[in-house]
């Protein structure tokens, strides 16, 4: 009479004589998912599993983030809270940082870029920095044209209130292990003179999904104390269509000394992080991770929620795709293939920025950021769609991350010891 099926996902709430409600749950995915869909069906309240079934840590973070709503344009329908008693309150502190990273993202991610252009994301790094006690210098104007050459050319075209910068966040002991994250900022993708159709123009304000990944792991480096030296890059601009902009077959210089042979404006995203990944070589870390919302091949290849992981460093790859199959954030590796560098020739350049003719589009993308990664260092290229299509329990359309839990698991393993 009540409907209930026992299909996955279905829950069923049932009254007793103590006035209390039981609720009959049939999980559907497991791990962080195993509850999201009951916290998002369940009436706002005080919720208490039974003794042998108390939900775990992730579990508890997929609870959290069904919760979650971005609501800076519209007034929210919630009209109360859904709370879970949990098996593990030594793991709460943790769970709860991890959801808060998860939604920084989304809400970055998910804000227009009206909202959101290069001078919304300095803020966003000086705000974390001012939690937190760090150190930020902003690069721009004329010294952004001589030092960062690839960043400054991409964002030129912008307005002058939303001209190209690169921000970066130094904390932590000089005397601990350096570690650099870099995040693309791009806050809005045209195309450039080689312009996106409309359609392809859509989603373009989630092109700064790499930043958000970054700000948000170095969030939870500097918010759980890892002992380490961070420095976070983020190269924040819109590659916007004006009388300044950076034409096709323009020949870029960059920090590196490297010359580019400019074949597509709307593969700006590598020329940015070129120049920021060289910048974090400068300060000799023992690990760079960067984050971006890089090439349309990478989807072709592993759809939305599976971004491609290249890295040449075998023990790196390994914690990676270890730490997402364990914490359910999986990653797939693809290969630096050296036999596809000779595509990035040209015949002006030391390299162009996008081979002709389209093939292994992720791959060559990721073997142009290795030119200018650190070579004594252990670097991986994390390419992350940012966005959810389709709605999922816990996971709603929109703004997401991927890769993140993973890159964090990686960061506590090697250097927190839990």
């Amino acid at each position: 009479m009540h409907g209930f099926t026992g299909k996955p996902g279905s829950h069923l709430l049932i009254p007793d004589a103590a006035e209390d409600w039981h609720v009959a749950y049939v999980p559907g995915e497991a791990g962080p998912w195993t509850l999201a869909g009951l916290a998002e069906a369940l009436p706002p309240g005080t919720y208490r599993p039974f003794a042998d079934e108390r939900p775990n840590a992730p579990a508890a973070l997929g609870w959290l983030l069904a919760q979650h709503r971005y609501s800076r344009y519209r007034q929210s329908d919630e009209t109360g809270s859904r709370v879970l008693l949990t098996s593990e309150p030594h793991r709460i502190a943790e769970t709860i940082a991890l959801a808060e990273a998860t939604a920084l993202v989304r809400d970055l991610v998910n804000t227009p870029a009206a909202d959101m252009g290069p001078a919304e994301l300095e803020a966003a790094v000086q705000s974390l920095s001012g939690r937190h006690g760090a150190a930020v210098t902003v690069t721009r104007g004329d010294a952004l044209a001589q030092g960062y050459p690839m960043i400054h050319a991409v964002g030129r075209a912008a307005e002058r209130d939303r001209a190209p910068r690169l921000v970066e966040l130094i904390w932590g002991d000089p005397s601990h292990p350096r570690v650099a994250i870099v995040g693309k900022g791009v806050s809005f993708d045209t195309g450039g003179l080689d312009i996106k159709p409309s359609s392809g123009m859509r989603l373009m304000k989630k092109d700064m999904g790499g930043a958000a990944h970054a700000l948000a792991l170095a969030g939870l480096v500097m918010h759980t104390g890892l002992p380490i030296r961070l420095h976070l890059l983020v190269p924040a601009v819109e590659n916007a269509i004006g009388p300044g902009a950076f034409r096709p077959g323009d020949v870029l210089r960059t920090r590196a000394g490297l010359t580019v042979e400019n074949t597509n404006t709307d593969a700006e995203g590598r020329l940015v992080l070129g120049d920021a990944l060289t910048r974090a070589a400068e300060e000799t870390p023992e690990l760079v991770l960067d984050f971006a919302t890089l090439t349309g091949a990478a989807r072709v290849a592993l759809g939305p929620d599976l971004p491609p992981l290249f890295t040449d460093d075998e023990t790196l790859a390994a914690d990676l795709l270890a730490a997402g199959r364990a914490c359910a954030d999986p990653l797939w590796r693809l290969p630096l293939w050296n036999g596809y560098d000779d595509m990035l020739k040209s015949d002006i350049a030391d390299l162009v920025n996008a081979p002709d003719g389209g093939f292994a589009g992720a791959i060559t993308a990721a073997l142009f950021l290795r030119r200018f990664a650190p070579k004594a260092a252990a670097w991986a290229h994390l390419d992350v769609f940012a966005w959810r299509p389709a709605a999922k329990p816990g996971r709603p359309k929109g703004g997401e991350a991927f890769g993140l839990r993973a890159a964090w698991a990686v960061l506590n393993q090697r250097y927190g010891g839990t």
